[in-house]
């Protein structure tokens, strides 16, 4: 039984002491991450009111995550994005003392677009934050 917890005890300490080595990303891999183009800077730049139409939004964001209509009937867009990192670690002091840490963060993109009749961009709104 001695051994047994000695082993296990070993193998923890040894699991526990490599991970501090290696940093981990929790779900996807970044080579398999695609970038959204959903940004501030590409909205400003891109869309235009009275000019950009439902194709040209189409092609540059993709299909949006909700379609409604307003109290004039024309139709409106939501695009939403939201990313969170975790960041977790063990650093070390002397051989046996550490400190584990854990920080983790939120980015969240509301982009909500109303188009006329002729499908064309009436306005816009974006909201960006962090927590």
């Amino acid at each position: 039984m001695r051994k047994l917890l000695y082993t296990a005890l070993a193998y923890f300490f040894l699991c526990f002491s490599m991970g501090s080595c290696t940093s981990y990303k929790y779900g996807a891999s970044e080579e398999s991450v695609q970038k959204s183009n959903l940004t501030v800077g590409i909205v400003k730049t891109k869309v235009k009111k009275g000019e950009t139409n439902q194709t040209e939004i189409l092609q540059l964001f993709g299909s949006p995550n909700l379609i409604t209509k307003n109290k004039s009937n024309n139709e409106v867009w939501s695009y939403n994005r939201m990313s969170s990192v975790e960041k977790g670690g063990y650093t070390y002091f002397t051989s046996w003392d550490g400190r584990a840490s854990q920080s983790s963060s939120t980015q969240s993109f509301d982009l909500i677009i109303t188009f006329d009749n002729n499908e064309i961009v009436v306005d816009y709104s974006v909201i960006s934050s962090s927590f």
